[in-house]
């Protein structure tokens, strides 16, 4: 059985491919390598999975690029994906909205004309986000709540991905997976996210940017345990339904956090105080995000288990054994 993970260079996306070598299984990673943040730190959790070459494959690809993609994939008997290439960063969106529509849009339609085209495929899990929710106000957010007024082109580019999803999946019988991810971090993460910029400013003595004042809540799940959910839905098949159609899941910690807290266990484990500058809320950005995980914990027996406080400490301990502080 071979597995093929897009976005493999990048911070879930290496996670998911480490843990199915680990296992034992076969994956074929493709990733882009772009710009976005520093491409030394994608090829150093390259570099991680290079214990694993004899059943690990990287193919540098964007999936944008519909000829590139099937000559990546023509050697290939894929029976699993896990599509997780995608345009990241609810902010970049405002100043760069080509490139979500390249790969988030284009990349997105690709994938799943590659799936479409796959008769050995069982399964294709794919990321979608949070964000789509936009800033409705129950909380927590459902599956079910309604989710058609977007607040960043990265939302709407995720909500699109799903709605093309929904229309393969029922046009050709697709066994298609979404995943609406919730705030992801840990070690390897990513240095445009708030855990990564505030832990290196911190070390730096260098003031970090706390949006909203501080009023702001978020629903911080830790690489592991989505990892663990990522590869339920995309191993198991639920006993209610076949193995066909399309669906939908928040995959979060159940827990949103404030802002200031994460910041306190930040200062703990470094042992640093931040010096903090208080600022208004952005555009595009949210007031709160909250995971209703109701659905992927019937369905699959989800159950995140590690704490914010746990989460963070693990990070520290990565961000200054790696020296990551570099990137």
């Amino acid at each position: 059985m071979t597995y093929l993970v897009t976005g493999v260079a990048g911070f879930i996306g290496f996670h998911v491919a480490q843990r199915l070598l680990q296992r034992g299984e076969r994956v074929v990673g493709l990733d882009n390598l772009d710009s976005y943040y520093a491409t030394a730190l994608k090829q150093r959790r390259l570099d991680a999975l290079k214990p694993h070459h004899n059943a690990f494959r990287f193919v540098k690809c964007d999936i944008s690029d519909s000829a590139a993609l099937r000559s990546a994939a023509s050697d290939i008997a894929i029976t699993k994906i896990v599509h997780l290439a995608a345009q990241a960063g609810v902010r970049h969106s405002i100043d760069h909205p080509e490139a979500y529509g390249k790969t988030n849009l284009t990349g997105h339609l690709n994938m799943l004309e590659l799936a479409r085209h796959n008769d050995a495929l069982e399964r294709m899990v794919y990321a979608s986000s949070s964000s789509v929710y936009g800033a409705n106000t129950k909380m927590p957010f459902s599956e079910d709540d309604p989710v058609e007024k977007p607040v960043s082109l990265y939302a709407a580019s995720k909500r699109a991905d799903e709605l093309m999803s929904i229309a393969y999946s029922h046009l050709y019988d697709l066994p298609l997976i979404g995943l609406r991810f919730f705030t992801v971090y840990g070690p390897w993460g990513r240095p445009d996210m708030a855990l990564w910029k505030f832990a290196k400013a911190i070390m730096q003595d260098q003031p970090i940017p706390v949006f909203n004042h501080g009023r702001m809540r978020r629903d911080f799940t830790y690489i592991d345990d989505i990892v663990s959910g990522i590869l339920a839905t995309v191993d198991q098949v639920p006993e209610f339904s076949n193995d066909q159609g399309h669906r939908l899941y928040n995959i979060g910690n159940n827990q949103p956090e404030e802002l200031m807290h994460l910041i306190a266990c930040l200062e703990r484990e470094l042992g640093r105080e931040a010096m903090k500058e208080l600022l208004p809320m952005q555009p595009g950005d949210v007031h709160e995000t909250y995971a209703d995980i109701t659905r992927i914990s019937r369905d699959y027996g989800f159950r995140p288990t590690t704490s914010l406080e746990d989460g963070v400490a693990k990070f520290v301990r990565w961000f200054k054994g790696s020296n990551a502080v570099q990137y």
